[in-house]
């Protein structure tokens, strides 16, 4: 594990002080690894970092600034280090005025400086002060503080140019230390400076004081000539002869001196040449300047040196400088053009392409470049998109047999359960985000329509913030410097962006429209029209994706979304997104409603038949959790997010979630049907068990390995019971909390169906009990040619009864077997048509004997105080009517034979009649 690095520590600065722009070495410790982890440097509190220039780790050369602290430390920060502590200080001391006989110790080039006004180097044309010293000694600086000798000479000055000069001051400052001896030189050397002008004019005299002795000889011969001849013969002969002197002696000259005169004149017209070259070598370099500077790069240094150029030979009338000039123009429109190309180019940064229109910005380039590149990005974006299309199609064209192998197809019907839909949409959503990583399995079962979704919102949210932002910074000027800004370019750019707001905002339209249409395209092809499907559609979709990858796509789309509307991007460009997102969710409901179907209709391929003591297997349970689940799954889609409207907001979507709704219940309602009424071969029975803790341990569910008719119509009548009790009121309220619309229809429809199939297998069972029970009843009245006109004593209730008697117990036992709930509403029915057909066989009879009577009574009164608990008004009147068709017992002793027999019978049959001894609050209402 790598240690964090010390802070960096400065120890030394060399000089300790100094006026404002003052070179400086700073020595330390730690002071950086490199020139991008020099952050920060500031000298008497002032930034220091522009004109830093990183040496090494103990090293670094800068400029000081102008601080408005006379004395500060020296602070260097760096990415690795942190911010530094010194201990060493640095003094900066007020300018001095530098006079044209002032000497300085600092030679003043052409340096670079940053101009942060321009945003990039600039030079200063170089300083011509020539270092001037009048007393011809030495200077020798003294230290005294310069606020003590402006008290000790006020309102006077050391400058030699000024009014107020003062000596004393002046040898104070610059001589304080001089010696005597050396005084006295300055002061020869003054005298000789103020007799320079004497010196130079008696100097002049001695050089030429031959010529004036020769021409002082001729004068005086000529007038002592005139004064002995005293003619005018001699004076004009005389003239004569003098002009022919100064002729000859002119032409001498010319002839003596016309070589050297002409190698002057080529030397002074060589040496003009020269110093024209040397003073406007900047003109005559350029254009090779300029083209080494844009190779490099440097198009600061170019932009820099046309600004002085066109300021300096913009409008010369010199040929030389015209014909440079207008090299140099040519090399500035390569340059624009260059630039040009470089700001269309795709891709590229903000950052770039700022920097490339502020260049042809301060290149005064025609037209609007800024407007140029946001057109150009703009249709970059649209073709990414569609290539994005291009290639996902492409792809799945390519791979189809690989997406429809049993590992990758999702649509398939060996789909997840519920369950798994459940965890596996879990898993989506906790990896949905943009930065989160996902394997490399997921991918490869991902169906393309999903990655595509994936990768085109992904270019959008990466590429259109910097396309956003460049249209911000070209409204509010700030992509050019301040130069363009006094020039009038940058209110001349903000006009231009006013005018085209609205075509911007179609553009974003454009790239909505696009994103849009391109994921209806890949997954709702029936939202669009059909040349719209040409060109945004494509793909061959054979089988609709599950509601797992819908809710992931909407969760794809939603932080899309949200990332666009983080841009400030006005709502009413985004509203078609959340229009989207409304047509997603409203077909992820009803695709995952539709799947839900179908897995509830394989549910009866789950019925293991296992009843527990309720007599309910684990179908009802599973149809339940299905449904939960499938709603849990659809609660990011059914939530609304912030800007989102309600997918019930529409009629027709209330319609049909609702209708949806209601097929899923009579689904499971055709599933139920369709076990009960299954002939037995076509049921397999081989994993058939029971609950062990079942109180019932004689029926014959447990001694046989098949399941018969009736047994499967009870227990899908017990089902039935308890989906009318409890399921459907459960789901009913599931369905309430994630906002389902007609909850009440839904649960009216699907009770009615419901109790429909319950009252249907219910008459079916009681067909296939009672009607045996019954049939069986007239036979065994009259067996052996018994007659009731002539029969003997009763001496006990004959076996017809018991054997109705035994049936109805078997059934009891059946019932009570699956569910003991069941019983009452059962059995009550099969008494009812047992005494119905009792009542009707007692009225068929003409007459009975005074035995017969007696023993009808006993059989009808045996049966109904056996069977009193599960009595119902129906039964009751059978058992009424049937006792009226008799005659009435006259004699006690009549009456007590019948209570005797009626006595002896429950003891003999006690045990049998357990059953139907239960206590009556055991009886539930049907």
């Amino acid at each position: 594990m790598s240690r964090a690095r010390q802070p960096p520590l400065v120890t030394g600065i060399s000089p300790n002080e100094g006026i404002a722009w003052t070179k400086v070495t700073i020595r330390g410790e730690n002071l950086g690894t490199g020139p991008t982890d020099l952050i920060g440097l500031t000298i008497c509190g002032h930034n220091c970092l522009l004109t830093a220039e990183w040496m090494s780790a103990s090293k670094i050369v800068c400029r000081v600034g102008q601080a408005k602290n006379d004395k500060g430390d020296i602070i260097v920060t760096t990415k690795s280090g942190g911010k530094g502590t010194s201990t060493v200080s640095f003094k900066l001391l007020k300018p001095e005025k530098i006079g044209i006989l002032d000497q300085s110790a600092v030679w003043v080039d052409e340096m670079n400086y940053y101009d942060m006004r321009t945003d990039r180097n600039k030079g200063i044309p170089p300083l011509s002060l020539r270092p001037a010293n009048p007393l011809g000694i030495e200077i020798d600086k003294g230290r005294f503080p310069q606020k003590d000798l402006e008290s000790l000479f006020p309102g006077m000055s050391a400058d030699f140019t000024s009014e107020n000069f003062s000596a004393a001051w002046y040898l104070i400052e610059n001589h304080s230390t001089t010696s005597f001896d050396q005084l006295k030189t300055a002061v020869v050397n003054l005298k000789k400076q103020a007799n320079k002008k004497n010196e130079g004019s008696l100097a002049y005299v001695k050089g030429g004081l031959s010529t004036f002795f020769e021409a002082q000889d001729a004068l005086s011969a000529i007038h002592q000539k005139l004064e002995a001849d005293g003619t005018e013969k001699v004076e004009g002969s005389m003239t004569q002869k003098l002009e022919n002197v100064l002729n000859r002696a002119s032409n001498t000259a010319d002839t003596l001196f016309q070589e050297v005169l002409g190698r002057k004149d080529k030397a002074d017209s060589t040496r003009n040449a020269l110093n024209v070259l040397q003073r406007f070598k900047f003109l005559f370099n350029l254009p090779l300047n300029i083209e080494r500077n844009i190779q490099k790069g440097d198009y600061d240094v170019v932009i820099n040196d046309y600004e002085k150029a066109k300021s300096l030979f913009g409008k010369t009338e010199v040929q030389v400088f015209k014909k440079y000039y207008a090299e140099v123009e040519t090399r500035i429109e390569a340059l624009r053009e260059l630039l040009l190309d470089k700001l269309l180019e795709t891709p590229s940064t903000l950052h770039d392409q700022k920097r490339y229109i502020r260049y042809l910005s301060d290149l005064h380039a025609p037209g609007d470049p800024a407007w140029q590149c946001i057109g150009a990005q703009h249709q970059w974006i649209l073709q990414l998109m569609h290539n994005c299309k291009e290639s996902y199609v492409k792809e799945q064209k390519g791979s189809n047999s690989l997406l429809h192998s049993p590992m990758l197809d999702l649509e398939s019907d060996v789909r997840p359960s519920p369950i798994g839909h459940l965890s596996q949409t879990a898993s989506l959503k906790r990896g949905s985000s943009f930065q989160s990583g996902r394997d490399d399995a997921w991918r490869y079962k991902a169906p393309q329509q999903v990655l595509f979704v994936e990768k085109l919102t992904k270019l959008v949210v990466s590429q259109l913030p910097n396309f956003w932002k460049l249209w911000i910074s070209y409204v509010n000027g700030s992509l050019f410097s301040e130069t363009a800004e006094k020039s009038g370019q940058m209110e001349r750019s903000k006009k231009n962006a006013r005018q085209r707001q609205n075509d911007f905002k179609k553009m974003i339209q454009e790239v909505m429209h696009s994103l849009v249409k391109l994921i209806r395209g890949a997954l709702l092809p029936f939202s669009l029209r059909e040349g719209e499907l040409r060109q945004y559609g494509g793909w061959e979709m054979k089988a609709e994706l599950s509601g797992q990858w819908l809710t992931h796509v909407i969760q794809t789309v939603r932080l899309s979304s949200e990332s666009l509307t983080a841009l400030e991007i006005p709502n009413d460009m985004l509203q078609i997104i959340q229009d989207l997102i409304l047509d997603l969710r409203v077909r992820c409901i009803i695709v995952t409603l539709q799947h839900t179907a179908e897995d509830i209709k394989r549910l009866a391929e789950k019925e293991d038949w296992i009843v527990d003591n309720e007599g309910l297997t684990s179908l009802p349970s599973q149809f339940e959790q299905c449904i939960i689940h499938s709603l849990q799954s659809l609660k990011t889609v059914l939530d609304c997010k912030p800007g989102e409207a309600s997918v019930f907001q529409q009629q027709k979507t209330q319609e049909d979630v609702c209708q949806l709704s209601i097929g899923i219940m009579q689904v499971f309602i055709d599933c139920l049907e369709q076990l009960s009424t299954k002939p037995d071969g076509d049921i397999d029975t081989s994993h058939l068990s029971v609950d062990v803790s079942s109180p019932d341990l004689f029926g014959s569910i447990h001694e046989d390995s098949s399941l018969s008719s009736e047994q499967r119509l009870l227990i899908a009548l017990s089902n039935c019971r308890y989906l009318e009790r409890h399921t459907f009121l459960n789901i009913a309220e599931h369905f309430e909390k994630h906002g389902f619309q007609g909850v009440d229809k839904i649960t009216q429809v699907s009770m009615e169906s419901l109790k429909e199939l319950d009252q249907r297998l219910f008459e079916m069972y009681i067909e296939f009990k009672a009607d045996p029970i019954v049939g069986s009843l007239e036979p065994g009245i009259y067996a052996g040619y018994f007659d009731w006109k002539d029969c003997l004593v009763p001496t006990g209730v004959r076996n017809y009864l018991k054997e109705a008697l035994v049936n109805i117990i078997a059934v009891h036992a059946e019932v009570f077997t699956i569910s003991k709930d069941l019983v009452p509403r059962v059995m009550s029915r099969v008494v009812e048509a047992v005494s119905e057909e009792l009542s009707r066989l007692m009225q068929c009879v003409s007459s009975f004997s005074k035995n017969g009577a007696l023993q009808a009574k006993l059989e009808i009164c045996a049966l109904r105080d056996t069977v009193a608990i599960y009595l119902t008004p129906e039964s009751k009147s059978s058992f009424k009517q049937a006792l009226e068709a008799l005659p009435q017992l006259s004699s006690g002793t009549d009456r007590k034979l019948l209570e005797e027999l009626l006595n002896k019978f429950k003891s003999s049959m006690h045990l049998q009649l357990t059953c139907f001894q239960a206590s009556s609050s055991a009886m539930m209402k049907t």
